[in-house]
């Protein structure tokens, strides 16, 4: 029972390993998520999400298997 989370650019930095796997028991939006793995309820300004490789709002909803995924605003190559 768990969720894979990725963070990219500056918000990897931020994080040891860029890379995490939170207790999918009690989440059920992509934020439960942030807020499990970064122990913060704050997400800073403008933070694009995807949940199995695709785009997703903050407020949508996570299962058990899913892959969530975090990027700043803008990112560079």
């Amino acid at each position: 029972m768990a969720i894979k989370v990725k963070f990219f650019a500056s918000l990897r930095e931020q994080q040891p390993d860029g890379l995490k796997e939170v207790d999918a028991s009690g989440l059920s939006t992509i934020n439960d998520v942030w807020e499990k793995a970064t122990g913060t309820t704050l997400v800073p300004a403008a933070v694009l999400c995807s949940v199995n490789l695709e785009h997703r709002e903050l407020h949508e909803s996570v299962k058990d298997g899913d892959e969530v995924a975090f990027f700043p605003p803008v990112t560079g190559g």
